[in-house]
């Protein structure tokens, strides 16, 4: 989680990789802090559901391919 330019930014990344240049999920324009934990917790729950069904998540630059 990160403030920058007026606003929050949320990422979901792994261990190896921890920088947010290629995430498998982010959200950009939260406008508080608590928005941008929520919005990251919906996701990771939902994340946490496709992974358990055996659906393993791709990085957004491998989305947009």
């Amino acid at each position: 989680m990160q403030y920058r330019d007026e606003c929050w930014y949320a990422d979901i990344d792994d261990a190896e990789d921890r920088q947010p240049d290629d995430p498998y999920w982010y959200a950009d324009g939260c406008r508080s802090q608590a928005d941008a934990i929520s919005v990251a917790c919906n996701e990771l729950a939902a994340l946490g559901q496709t992974v358990a069904a055996g659906i393993f998540p791709r990085r957004i630059s491998a989305a947009t391919r």
